[in-house]
């Protein structure tokens, strides 16, 4: 009974041995360097602006209510706002801050905020806002206001 044993370990030896490289090629494939782990950063986002008056007179200040909407949550995401006024004259500025001027590039210090355009010409005026994001995602917001005067 013993040699009848023996003979069927022996006999096994080769298929333990197949069976042993055949898990080791099975770990070294699975583990190779060119599956990377992604980690997606760049969520799109959505711009919402609660309504404004239609109409604005020479020196009255409109509040205009922002909030930008995130489809992902990546923490390091910064936010940036430039504007281009093509018709009339206004300044457009953040809370207390000093206005902004045409077409340069400003941080943004939170999602949800408060924009004020003070009109400064008595004809109608027009204005775009760019919003973009810190890897190039950017979303246009246009403003037109008639002249109240």
């Amino acid at each position: 009974m013993i040699a009848i044993f023996n003979k069927f370990r022996t006999g096994l030896l080769p298929i333990y041995v197949l069976l042993a490289i055949l898990t080791a090629s099975v770990s070294l494939v699975s583990c190779s360097k060119d599956d990377d782990l992604e980690i997606q950063n760049d969520f799109p986002f959505e711009v919402n602006v609660m309504p404004v008056p239609k109409g604005v007179a020479n020196g009255q200040t409109v509040e205009i209510r922002i909030t930008i909407q995130r489809t992902g949550n990546y923490q390091n995401t910064q936010y940036y706002l430039r504007y281009f006024q093509f018709d009339g004259q206004g300044t457009l500025q953040y809370y207390d801050e000093p206005p902004y001027l045409p077409n340069d590039l400003y941080p943004l210090q939170a999602e949800q905020f408060r924009l004020y355009y003070t009109s400064t010409s008595a004809v109608s005026q027009a204005f775009e806002v760019w919003i973009s994001d810190s890897f190039g995602n950017e979303k246009q917001i246009s403003f037109q206001f008639n002249n109240t005067d």
